[in-house]
């Protein structure tokens, strides 16, 4: 069954080329650099406003008021809690990012600060006292909301526990009235031990621990490990050598006229980068990076790759429809992206897979956004924002929500809107440390500043 489009029998594809559509958009008064904001035609401001509002639901609704700890996901079919039993399936990285959505929805008065704080302490108390299962600092990828103990057969995750900690640490900032937060996002920080991490490697973190011993793969060639090694080397108890930074894989990739570093998933050029202010900042040794404008191109390759490449058997990808990133699909959840093809594609839209990068290149995300919702209505729109994914051929719409994905969506807007979370998360001293220790200095005016 095809997804029609709001007020139309059929769907259509309209082909505009990159430069014709840039230049559209640049006449509708969007700006390309993010942190400025943008202007409000089209009405911007109020769809990022109400897509951003709805995003942080998802995490007053997922989050256990007891516990403090975010579920992983919302099934919009309550059968499938039964079914699937995963109702009460905690996760530690969406934790991370529900931390930083509960500083959002205070400062936004959305909620009152006084709730917010309380969630906030719930959660890191879980996380500290003993509740949560650690090991070495480390944290599992999935628990249970209720009890804190480990979910199955889930990992420690290297991943999921530096969203967390990048999360407690926006905290520690943005209500740094509170010394109970405070305090314990330090001593969170405190207890996560980098070194034995990397498994006798010294520099290279491994991804992840079981009971059994350590996950044989390592963080050795970029992804999403950004935030991972710049916390390891900040860290206050346990640091990883400044030269851990230099120790991963910068490996090519290229899609028509962009050149960058990565062949991963489009999520990896955002995760990290909600939280530390890569903005008018280069290595200065080594290939002297521009990791902020690396993820830019990144974007803008993803999107010319599903409207020139994808579009060839998938017609309902284009200039304005587009994007693809690790999400739920028919068959269950999906790692799949580009360039290059990674997993087998069917012609899913992911929307936050631009929702992502709105605070990188708002100037192609911002009208992606606006068409999914012109075309696709109520269809694809819901009590948590967007569908997680959907695809315009089949009629099929995810009704699950991920926190993972809202969490980035919701992030990466106020990003571009405010710079809130760069401005919370930076203001402690570690970041900057670890930024400075890596050799990632200022090279020019950081447009806030």
């Amino acid at each position: 069954m095809h997804l029609k489009p709001v007020g139309e029998k059929r769907l259509q594809t309209t082909a505009i080329d990159r430069r014709n559509f840039v230049k559209l958009a640049s006449m509708a008064g969007i700006v390309a650099a993010s942190g400025r904001g943008f202007a409000k035609t089209r009405n911007e401001d109020a769809l990022i406003d109400e897509l951003s509002k709805r995003c942080f639901r998802y995490f007053w609704d997922a989050i256990d008021p007891e516990t403090g700890i975010c579920r992983d996901l919302i099934h919009g079919n309550p059968v499938d809690n039964a079914t699937k039993g995963d109702e009460a399936r905690g996760s530690t990285g969406v934790t991370g990012f529900c931390l930083t959505a509960m500083c959002i929805g205070a400062e936004r008065k959305w909620i009152p600060r006084q709730q917010a704080k309380d969630r906030v302490r719930r959660a890191l108390r879980s996380y500290t006292n003993g509740k949560v299962l650690a090991t070495n600092g480390w944290f599992y990828h999935f628990n249970d909301v209720h009890t804190g103990q480990r979910w199955k057969e889930a990992e420690i995750s290297t991943s999921d526990s530096i969203w967390l900690l990048a999360g407690a640490l926006t905290c520690r900032r943005c209500f740094h009235e509170d010394h109970e937060i405070g305090d314990l996002a330090t001593l969170l920080y405190s207890r996560y031990d980098f070194p034995w991490m990397t498994n006798g490697n010294g520099m290279l973190l491994s991804h992840g621990w079981r009971p059994e011993g350590f996950i044989k793969f390592r963080y050795d060639k970029y992804c999403q490990l950004a935030a991972m090694y710049l916390l390891g080397i900040g860290s206050p108890t346990h640091p990883l050598p400044p030269e851990a930074w230099y120790a991963w894989g910068r490996d090519p990739n290229s899609y028509d006229q962009y050149k960058y570093i990565g062949k991963s998933l489009l999520w990896t050029y955002q995760y990290p980068f909600a939280w530390f202010d890569f903005r008018g900042r280069r290595e200065v040794r080594g290939t002297k990076v521009d990791w902020f404008e690396n993820c830019q191109i990144a974007t803008r390759a993803h999107r010319e790759w599903c409207s020139t490449e994808l579009s060839k058997q998938f017609p309902d990808y284009s200039a304005e429809i587009w994007g693809i990133t690790s999400s739920s699909s028919p068959t269950g959840y999906r790692a799949w992206g580009g360039p290059p093809l990674q997993s087998k594609v069917d012609g899913s839209v992911v929307p936050c897979a631009a929702g992502g990068s709105l605070m990188l290149t708002p100037d192609i995300c911002v009208p992606a956004m606006h068409a999914m919702k012109d075309k696709y209505g109520d269809r694809i729109w819901g009590k948590y924002g967007f569908a997680d994914a959907f695809n315009p051929a089949t009629g099929w719409v995810s009704s699950d929500t991920l926190g993972l994905d809202v969490g980035m969506t919701l992030l990466s807007a106020e990003n571009l809107r405010r710079g809130s979370v760069w401005n919370w998360f930076m203001a402690n001293p570690e970041p900057q440390k670890a930024m400075r220790l890596a050799g990632i200095e200022k090279v020019h005016g950081n447009p806030d500043e």
